[in-house]
């Protein structure tokens, strides 16, 4: 197996980094993109330099912000000047928000769809001139299980854009394949560990809408929400998990150009499995020893 020249987006911590480092040590080129290395990820920066030299792995960390077409654009063009080409694009950076809906303001609901899908349009923009150019690669999108149905309360924002993300995913796989570009949606469930999803999480910004809320009959809700998610989460459900997923689909060989959009849903929270759409030639459903496909 060749090896393979991928960028990851918001690569400093969570799925993103857990990939990059699988990606890495599976033999592959990966460039961890991440804001601010110089500043607020100078820490995150440096320790994944340290687990280059130790491993003796070739992981790179790039600055690029998925909110800013130039950064953007910058860092691809480092990456083809230093490397020639990328076959591999991971669309994991993402923000999350929890709290009652109605206490987000607009602007907030703008700012998640900023990140989890014009981020993801504003690199597509800068890396598939290339992968076309290149008639084969692969896009490979950090969905929700919101998608698949699991959709708890007083995560609205998020669970909208991502949505909206998982959708996009899908037309762009139907509108890439005939350039031999291949599309997978990586599918997590709910994970309350190992990651700073939560930890890292906004709150509404109208402060007054939510004592309403505390107020009335949602007093105490969103710990409620907090601690059924802890319920229902494995004992075993790892966040390793969807790197380790992640990084087979990235560098299995392709079973056809053709082959479009393929889910992959790794064992957490409970959920319910949407029948396969004609955009699609394989599902892999992940939860046992065997996965099937």
């Amino acid at each position: 197996m060749s090896e393979k020249i991928i960028l990851i987006t918001g690569a400093s911590s969570g799925f993103g980094r857990l990939t990059a480092e699988a990606l890495a040590k599976a033999g592959n080129t990966v460039y961890a993109s991440m804001r601010d290395i110089a500043g607020r990820n100078a820490k995150n920066a440096a320790e994944m330099a340290e687990t280059s030299k130790r491993d003796g792995v070739d992981l790179r960390t790039i600055e690029l912000d998925v909110q800013s077409e130039p950064s953007i654009d910058v860092a691809v063009k480092k990456i083809m000047a230093e490397s020639g080409k990328i076959d591999v694009l991971v669309h994991n950076a993402g923000h999350m928000m929890f709290g009652p809906a109605e206490a987000f303001l607009p602007e907030q609901f703008a700012v998640q769809y900023d990140v989890n899908v014009l981020g993801t349009q504003r690199v597509n923009r800068a890396v598939l001139p290339h992968m076309r150019a290149a008639r084969q690669g692969l896009l490979l999108w950090i969905s929700s299980s919101s998608s698949a149905g699991g959709t708890p309360p007083y995560l609205a924002p998020y669970f909208a854009a991502k949505a909206a993300m998982d959708s996009l995913a899908v037309l762009y796989a139907r509108e890439l394949s005939r350039w031999g570009i291949e599309t997978t949606i990586v599918v997590p469930g709910a994970f309350t560990k190992g990651t700073n999803h939560f930890a890292h999480s906004g709150r509404p910004a109208d402060e007054a809408r939510v004592a309403e809320y505390e107020a009335g009959p949602y007093k105490g809700f969103g710990e409620e929400v907090l601690k059924a998610f802890a319920a229902i989460v494995p004992d075993d459900a790892e966040p390793s998990g969807v790197p380790t997923r992640s990084s087979r689909s990235s560098t299995c060989p392709s079973a056809s150009a053709r082959s479009g959009s393929t889910t992959i849903r790794p064992k957490t929270a409970p959920m319910s499995a949407s029948p396969c759409s004609t955009a699609c030639a394989r599902r892999c459903f992940i939860g046992s020893a065997s996965p099937t496909c």
